[in-house]
């Protein structure tokens, strides 16, 4: 398995790349849209919200094709920032609603004391409810490094080069890398137990 086709290295290292990328992407995005939708008085918000939620109805495999297409025009396949992009918009919903409700749960008395102190908005999110929030951000970031890293389907229409595969695609194509075409049992389960260790010690790490 370590040295199976490109190497077992750039299949963890293009795992790890993009699913460190997605948890960026993911928290880049839902922290500031959870404290806009949880603490400003924007018209139709909770339309806004429901809308936003909707997204986790519609199953992702259905947007492959046109993503892909979209991708392909921009030059973003074969890239550790086009497949992070598709695994931010899978999780991007369900860690908005993590964000919003957890910023929601923000006494209002601190942003209170914080306004009259002269505080903008940029300083009370960083100095006020991202540290209240840390327990939702591990969340966050616990799914989304799960759901990149487990992630088949889109890697598996994303990536074209053997070079740019992430361990999920190449343990499904070792399976069957036997003289007679039948299952490579021990390569499949080295693979396997190689791909939960790092899940395992994130959710360790992130306790």
């Amino acid at each position: 398995l370590w040295t199976y086709q490109e190497g077992l290295p750039t299949y963890l290292a293009n795992s790890f790349g993009t699913a460190l990328l997605a948890i960026a992407l993911t928290l880049a995005l839902t922290v500031p849209a959870g404290y806009g939708l949880a603490r400003f008085p924007i018209p139709g918000k909770e339309v806004i919200f429901a809308v936003l939620l909707l997204a986790l109805i519609v199953p992702y495999q259905a947007l492959l094709t046109p993503m892909f297409l979209m991708f392909a025009k921009m030059g973003l396949t074969n890239t550790w920032l086009g497949l992070a992009i598709l695994h931010t918009a899978i999780q991007l919903p369900f860690s908005l609603y993590i964000m919003r409700n957890s910023f929601t749960a923000v006494p209002q008395e601190l942003e209170e004391a914080a306004v009259v102190d002269g505080a903008s908005s940029f300083q009370i999110l960083r100095t006020i409810f991202i540290p209240s929030a840390v327990p939702a951000i591990v969340t966050v970031a616990l799914f989304a490094f799960i759901t990149s890293w487990n992630e088949f389907l889109g890697a598996l229409v994303m990536m074209s080069k053997g070079s740019s595969f992430t361990l999920p695609v190449i343990v499904a194509a070792a399976r069957t890398e036997t003289s007679l075409g039948g299952t490579d049992w021990g390569m499949l389960q080295a693979g396997i137990t190689i791909s939960i260790v790092p899940c395992v010690l994130v959710y360790l790490l992130l306790q």
